[in-house]
């Protein structure tokens, strides 16, 4: 990816992660076990249903220590099923 975080960004530094998905029970353990395997740490998800409830937005606090590591961050919880999209 060409991105410019590391112009923007002292690291390490907390980003917000916010991630949509399916509306589903193990969405959060989903995702918190993904963000476990690059960045272990104890996670506190904020999670939104949509209007209809069809989908939840977590939203979820990271400690990054570069541009690489927002990157994989990124690219591993898209291989999530249920994710839709990962901001």
């Amino acid at each position: 990816m060409k991105t410019k975080f590391d112009e923007l960004l002292d690291f390490p530094t907390v980003l917000n992660f916010k991630v949509m998905g399916v509306a589903c029970d193990e969405l959060p353990d989903l995702i918190i076990a993904e963000l476990q395997k690059h960045t272990p740490g104890d996670y506190s998800p904020k999670i939104k249903p949509s209007s209809k409830g069809n989908y939840h937005s977590v939203s979820i606090a990271v400690t990054v220590t570069s541009k690489e590591h927002i990157e994989l961050i990124y690219q591993s919880l898209t291989t999530i099923e249920q994710v839709r999209y990962v901001l």
